[in-house]
């Protein structure tokens, strides 16, 4: 994360969601100084999680200064006393920087003649305000010059210097190679005494100050801590600095083999081979040559074990009887291949492959002879088993002498390369001839003295292509010296560190006082070689640094290869920017890449500003004070910041690259660059070549802004308007390449000022064509000319100056006014820029644009009165407002209306505005204005006119609807009118995000105070009970009028007899119309099914009571269970026992036309329903479906439509069903005649259903507490017993049930505890469990033992049944077996009818699946999760960890619905789907959204609710 500079303290708020594991005590650790004082890398402070359920968990940062800090989270993992830390996270504060102000560049559209001159006030730049130039101290002659460079960078509008490394430099010359990092260097002093005893500090802090106060100039210094000068004269006391052989031994033949190459350079005279080189030739016999020479020194030796040696060692061991018995794999009788493989991969090998001496890999002898003793097990004799062992050497050896010889290869191929490149190419330096002091190639060790070479030979420094930057090549197992494969730098020492400040302490000290000194001279560092530097090395010097100078700017190039490697230096070392070129695009288009990806900032109409941000409040960081109003700003994570350079002072110039031409197009397009900026002085002054910074010794000439200033007069301009539009906050631009062309435009967002420049790039040489870009329209827009121009040269050659650098014979070509007219079209007026006639290649201008017509007062009225507008709304009106799926909104409409369609995106999934929310949310976060629907909205205003006048059309049947149409009509209109089209996505989106948030707020606060004072999690699964309950015409609760009515699932059942189930209704109610509050949504449902009872049965299908069907045997026990659930939760809730419902048929069950006379003719309280259910049930139910046959159900077979339940009076179970009817939730019936099962249930459950004797008992518990207290008007039921009808009461009832049920649903764990319970051990699969079903007939009885997730209903609705430990055995059984990302398999996975992929398009001839016949058989349904984690809850409770602590069992649950919780806030349907295929995987036929499966979550989070109160 990249923060803002601290001008005003602010707050980074860290939140986490309620119930995520990080509240499982949870720690967040930092180094960030939470307490003050000084920052320390290795020193963190701890603030404790609170264990909250309910609530996001919050922590405060207060931001005051900058720096870069590290944090993360800890907390308890799921093993007992283990724990778990999250990633790591960084925050980079960018730095305070201080620079003067400067007059504005511009009076009126007019280059001001006194603009940009510097004033006595300081600014804070912000990092997008930097223009750094690069210059070499070298050139610029004394420090008594220096203010000339000063006022020309100065004039030039650069307000920092990047300052090439200012100490002594070494033998070189270069400034890279320092020899003394402590003192600066004394030929850049006029005077001697000047350089003091502080080695010129003060001195030159004295010159820096006058760059700063006089000049606006900030400085900026390159650090190099990788290496030094290798003429450092501290090197010699301290060679433990440098790589050597003493301490790190692997490089002794590296070593060796540069020494062989010093040796043949000296004699090549005598070896008769050439010394200069002048073809291709010469160089095969040098290193034809250098080989023979190396063969001398059998390099080989470092690689093998000594034969000889092991031979000696092996027989002195078995002679001595020192042997050690083998101890690994049998290897008697083995091949001496097979033994050699052993050894090696045994790592018996003292010193294999560490080449840290010749012979260095060895076996001790006893430990070969232990080895040899036990393979060769029919040899006695030492001197044979020594023999034997030889022959393991010998195959050891093979893949050694390999090794030796790929490496050889690869260090002549690397000397082959660079000879190449050094003495023969043309690019190349042509270094000369040959010889001892101007070897064959680099030299890779600084020979510090003579004697002692291990110790005083220290490894240079260089790179290696394509490296990994975190990996030390020096260090073992890399063999990059040894193989030539770094690129050496001869004049530099490689640094060794080790492993922190312990390892080498003096250099850790030594490096300190260098970069903490810098640190007190510059206000930036420019980390030198960076992508080599130790992570370690950067972090501690740079820790180091920021304690002396807190706002320290840093910046880096980096060559990684990889922007996730850059993310890790910038996190890790606090980068604030990386160094970008543009000098690195090979044409226009990569160009353009480059400036969005690097300079773009954000999109022009950027909605993140006005769309993400909202009020909040801040509590007092110490706890003590008032709480404070805030706004809070979400962040999304940063790239890294760019340092967007048009050319560094290491690369080639862009006459060599591209054209001379090209330096003013693609340096004024820099400086549009929302990022910093950079060029070097050779770039702006046109110098034909890359300098070569070691052997140039030229002087810069200063020509200030004159006639031959190169880019001078333009830079003046472009970078002062660069710093200019940063400190204005013109953070809004546009990129547009055309062919050569490439426009960008930078825009104020809230003035709507800006400025647009057209660049027409010369990436090839010679041309002077216009090209062609299509005219530029400005919508809405006033443009005027500032500035134009283009560079002339006179020629491409510098004649030569041995004293001064100069730059090509360029002249700066002003371009005449070009005027823009305005224009108008069907879109509205406009401004249109056209690319003059000449317009050559190179050239560049620039306009002053300005928004016009815009309404300054726009922002605003499209983000107030939302609340007003949408406050009033019922729960229905806000299922139009925020959702309606396409069959939802046909149906209510008569068709007139369906969803949306966005060209290039598809149908929304809702109509309302969580429809336009779900790619909004997206595009509003990272500002995709590229999105589809952004360019649709800019197109035209079809999608405007839909949203209110969908509204409007609906008001006459819902009249509340008109106050929110009003709103949105009212400023989608004003948008239209005064808004240009490219302005359109933003207003759109802060209009729908402003309405979806006010209708969200009306609908929660509508909730009851478990969803209120809930979190996202809740609020979002509420949303669902107005996503699922809304009126449609088709479907209602009452058969003459539409009402609304709940919805089972979406898109599936959206209208018609489809919509509403009672069965899924019922499941449902609790979690979505009792847990929010809704007891009236929740009283009428269960009053218009109460009134369609019919044979002692409500119907599954409710067809808006018109043609109800009777086929569910579960439906009226869960019916039951909600009565009971709304009596304990309404207002006055066991009232609803007292109401009347009118019947919809006669008390015979004759089947009549809802507008018979004989429907609705009697009447029954809800209590008199819920005795007849229990009645009809006491005496049998037997009948057959009205109209069963292929009119009904086309599907089933003719004994499906018989329905028949009775009672078990021996144990209280309810039975019913048949092999070819479903009466539960588990309903699927075969449809495939291919496949055979046509006519057959896949889970026919005849027997007494588990969940459904669960629900049972829960009604006779709940009736005999009212009976007994005189609340209900019934005592029981009456029963044919025996012959004896008498009267059964509710309690006698309960207690057969209580006392059967164990014994015949239990599943026992221990065989030997079979016999008490009712089970056929042939029939067990898994122990320990619940049976799904009791009494299956004995052709199908192992179906009562497969293992499914409906126990768990049982043990929620009526727990007593169950013994305690039993239970939660069986839920942990689940928990492991079971439990899948978002829901239950419906099958234990062990089950041979296992089969968890759904597809009901299948139509195959595999039984098992076709027709998804499988449709509960393993796919994993999300309702019963709900259920699942409610028994768990009381389980654990009462017998398991929570019985402790129960936090322990919270963590745990709260853990298992995170899928859920990010499912719901991702998914453009907003809700949980009915089911998924294996392990949480989308399921085609599966509906989106399912009402139980929201409901039964909410149903969860309200128990926990619950208990934390």
């Amino acid at each position: 994360m990249r923060l803002p500079p601290a001008y005003t303290p602010y707050v980074v708020r860290v939140s986490l969601d309620a119930g995520t594991p990080a509240s499982k005590n949870g720690v967040f650790k930092t180094n960030f100084p939470l307490e003050g004082g000084t920052f320390d890398r290795d020193t963190f402070v701890e603030r404790k999680l609170p264990t909250d359920f309910s609530s996001p968990i919050q922590i405060d940062l207060p931001i005051s200064h900058a720096g870069a800090f590290v944090y993360w989270v800890e907390y308890d993992g799921t093993q007992s006393g283990s724990r778990v830390k999250g990633r790591d996270g960084y925050f980079n504060i960018d730095p305070i920087l201080r620079v003067k102000a400067r007059k504005p560049i511009l009076s009126g559209n007019t280059i001001a003649s006194e603009g940009a001159s510097v004033l006595s006030e300081d600014v804070n730049l912000p990092l997008d305000g930097l223009s750094i130039l690069t210059l070499v101290s070298k050139w610029m002659g004394s420090t008594s010059g220096w203010r000339d460079h000063f006022a020309e960078a100065s004039s030039r509008g650069y307000n920092m210097i990047h300052w090439t490394p200012l100490q002594e430099r070494g033998v070189s010359d270069s400034p890279y190679s320092i020899r003394n990092q402590l003192v600066y260097e004394p030929a850049m002093f006029s005077d001697p005494k000047d350089i003091g005893s502080d080695g010129g500090k003060a001195k030159l802090e004295e010159i820096l100050k006058v760059a700063r106060d006089e000049y606006g100039l900030l400085s900026l210094t390159d650090v190099v801590l990788n290496h030094t000068a290798n003429d450092s004269p501290w090197l010699l006391e301290h060679p433990e600095a440098g790589f050597s052989p003493a301490n790190t031994p692997h490089l002794t033949p590296a070593l060796e083999i540069d020494t062989a190459m010093l040796e043949f350079s000296a004699a090549l005279e005598s070896l008769g081979l050439p010394t200069t080189v002048s073809s291709e030739g010469d160089i095969t016999l040098l290193v034809e040559g250098f080989e023979n020479f190396l063969k001398a020194r059998d390099m080989w030796q470092y690689y093998v074990l000594d034969v000889k040696a092991e031979r000696s060692a092996v027989k002195e061991a078995l002679d001595k009887q020192d042997v050690a018995p083998w101890d690994g794999v049998d290897v008697a009788l083995k091949s001496v291949v097979e033994l050699a493989e052993i050894v090696r991969n045994a790592g018996k090998i003292n010193g294999h492959k560490r080449l840290e001496k010749k012979f260095c890999a060895y076996v001790p002898g006893p430990v070969a002879a232990g080895f040899v003793k036990a393979a060769f097990v029919n040899v006695t004799e030492s001197d044979a088993l020594a023999e034997a062992w030889v022959r393991v050497v010998d195959v050891l050896n093979v893949p050694l002498y390999e090794e030796w010889t790929e490496d050889t290869k690869a260090a002549l191929d690397s000397i082959r390369n660079r000879i190449k490149y050094t003495r023969l190419d043309d690019n190349g330096p042509k270094l000369g001839a040959i010889s001892e002091k101007n070897p064959l190639v680099e030299v890779y060790f600084t020979r510090l003295k003579k004697e002692q070479p291990e110790i005083y030979s220290v490894a240079n420094n260089g790179w290696i292509w394509a490296a990994d930057p975190l990996s030390n090549f020096a260090l073992w197992p890399s063999k990059a010296y040894l193989r030539r494969e770094v690129i050496v730098w001869g004049d530099c020492v490689k640094l060794r560190y080790g492993d922190g400040p312990s390892s080498n302490p003096w250099l850790w000290d030594y490096m300190k006082s260098y970069v903490t000194s810098l640190a007190t001279s510059f206000e930036g560092f420019r980390i030198d070689n960076c992508h080599s530097t130790p992570l370690h090395v950067g972090v501690t010097l740079l820790d180091a640094a920021r304690v002396v100078n807190p706002n320290l700017y840093v910046c880096a190039e980096l060559f990684t290869g990889s922007e996730e490697m850059d993310t890790v230096f910038v996190s890790r070392l606090g980068i604030n920017s990386l160094i970008r070129e543009a000098g690195n695009a090979w044409d226009p288009k990569e160009l353009s890449r480059l400036l969005y990806r690097h300079g773009l900032g954000k999109p022009i109409g950027s909605m993140d500003g006005a769309c993400m941000t909202s009020k909040g409040e801040l509590p007092p960081p110490t706890g003590k004070g008032a709480t404070l109003d805030c706004i809070v700003i979400p962040h999304n994570g940063s790239v890294p910041h760019a340092l967007f350079y048009d050319l560094t002072h290491d690369n080639e110039s862009y006459l060599h690259k591209r054209s001379a031409e090209d330096a003013l197009s693609t340096g004024a397009l820099m400086t549009f660059s929302w990022s910093a900026i950079g060029s070097v002085k050779g770039f702006d002054d046109l110098y034909p070549k890359l300098l070569n910074l070691v052997g140039e010794r030229r002087k810069y000439e200063v020509t200030g802004l004159g006639e031959y200033s190169g880019l001078g007069r333009a830079k003046r301009l472009l970078n002062s308007l660069h710093t200019e539009m940063a400190l204005g906050g013109y953070e809004e631009g546009h990129v547009h390449q055309e062919n050569d062309y490439i426009v960008m435009h930078r825009v104020q967002p809230h003035t709507q000022k800006g400025y647009i420049l057209v660049a027409h790039n010369a990436f090839q040489k010679g041309s002077k064509d216009r090209g062609f870009i299509t005219p530029i329209k400005l919508r809405s827009t006033k443009a005027q000319f500032v500035f134009g121009a283009h560079v002339e040269f006179s020629g491409y050659d510098v004649p030569e100056d041995l004293e001064t650098l100069r730059g090509l014979p360029g002249k700066m070509v002003d371009i005449p006014e070009v005027v823009v007219p305005q224009g108008s079209d069907e879109e509205g007026p406009y401004a249109e820029i056209v690319v003059p006639d000449y317009f050559p290649p190179g050239s560049f201008m620039v306009f002053q644009t300005q928004l016009q017509g815009i309404d300054n007062d726009l922002d605003a009225f499209c983000s107030q009165g939302a609340d007003a507008a949408f406050g009033n709304l019922d729960l229905v009106d806000l299922n139009i407002v925020l959702h309606r799926a396409e069959g939802e909104e046909r149906d209510a409409t008569d068709g007139v209306i369906g969803t949306y369609s966005v060209p290039n995106m598809g149908g929304l999934t809702y109509c309302g505005l969580e429809g336009w929310m779900h790619p909004l949310r997206h595009i509003m976060r990272y500002n995709d204005l590229g999105h589809p629907l952004c360019g649709h909205l800019r197109e035209g205003t079809w999608a405007f006119n839909y949203i209110s006048d969908r509204l409007l059309k609906q008001t006459e049947t819902f009249p509340n609807l008109s106050h929110p149409a009003k709103w949105l009509k009212d400023r989608l209109d004003r948008v239209k009118v005064s808004a240009p089209p490219f302005l359109r996505p933003k207003y759109f989106a802060v209009i729908i995000s402003e309405a979806y948030k006010a209708a969200r707020r009306s609908a929660i606060e509508q909730c009851s105070n478990f969803v209120s004072t809930g979190h996202d999690f809740t609020h979002n699964l509420a949303l669902t009970s107005v996503q699922m309950y809304g009126q449609v015409k088709s479907a209602s609760l009452d058969p003459g009028k539409p009402t609304p009515s709940l919805a089972a699932g979406l898109p599936h059942f959206s209208s018609g007899w489809a919509r509403c189930w009672g069965r899924d209704v019922f499941i449902s109610l609790r979690g979505l119309f009792l847990t929010t509050g809704n007891f009236e949504a929740a009283k009428a449902h269960i009053l218009a099914f109460a009134s369609v009872l019919k044979h002692g049965l409500i119907p599954n299908l409710l067809d808006s009571l018109r043609t109800p069907r009777y086929n569910s045997r579960d439906s009226p026990w869960w019916m039951l269970q909600n009565i009971q659930d709304y009596s304990v939760s309404a207002p006055d809730g066991l009232s609803i026992l007292s109401e009347s419902v009118k019947r919809r048929f006669p008390k015979d069950d004759t089947w009549v036309a809802w507008n018979d006379a004989r429907a609705y003719e009697c009447t029954s309280t809800i209590a008199e329903i819920i005795q007849e259910i229990l009645q009809r049930h006491a005496d049998g139910i037997s009948f057959r479906e009205y109209n069963a046959g292929p009119n009904l159900d086309m599907q089933m077979q003719d004994e499906g439509f018989n329905i028949e339940v009775h009672v078990d009076w021996k144990t209280g179970l309810i039975f019913g069903g048949n092999r070819f009817n479903c009466g539960t939730w588990m309903d699927k019936m075969g449809e495939s005649e291919k496949a055979g099962n046509k006519g057959l249930p896949g889970t026919p459950r005849d027997g007494a259903p588990v969940e459904i004797i669960g629900l049972l008992k829960s009604t006779l518990r709940w009736l005999d507490e009212l009976s007994s207290a005189g609340k209900f008007p019934f005592k029981g039921v009456e029963a044919e017993i025996g012959g004896q009808k008498r009267l059964i009461t509710y309690k006698e009832w309960n207690d057969l049930i209580q006392d059967s049920f164990e014994k015949c649903f239990y599943v026992p764990l221990d065989p030997s505890e079979d016999a008490k319970y009712n089970v056929n051990t042939q029939m067990i699969n898994r122990r320990g469990i619940y049976k799904d079903v009791y009494g299956t007939p004995a052709d199908r009885e192992w179906s009562d033992y497969q293992f499914r997730p409906n126990f768990a209903i049982a043990m929620t609705v009526a727990p007593e049944l169950f013994d305690p430990n039993h239970a939660l055995g069986a839920l942990k059984l689940a928990d492991e077996v079971l439990r899948a990302p978002l829901g239950m398999k419906t099958l234990d996975p062990a089950d041979m009818q296992y089969r968890p992929y759904y597809d009901n398009a299948n139509d195959g001839i595999d039984k098992a699946v076709a027709k998804g016949w499988n449709y509960h058989q393993g796919p994993e349904w999300g309702w019963p999760l709900g259920y699942f984690l409610r028994a768990y809850l009381y389980f654990d409770l009462k017998a398991g960890k929570g019985k402790e602590d129960i936090k322990e069992t919270l963590h745990h649950l709260h853990r298992l619905i995170l899928p859920a919780r990010e499912h719901v806030q991702k998914d453009s349907w907003a809700g949980l789907p009915e089911l998924t295929n294996k392990d949480g995987a989308y399921c085609n036929d599966s509906c989106r959204t399912q009402a139980w499966s929201n409901s039964c979550l909410l149903d969860f989070l309200e128990e926990v609710h619950k208990l934390s109160n």
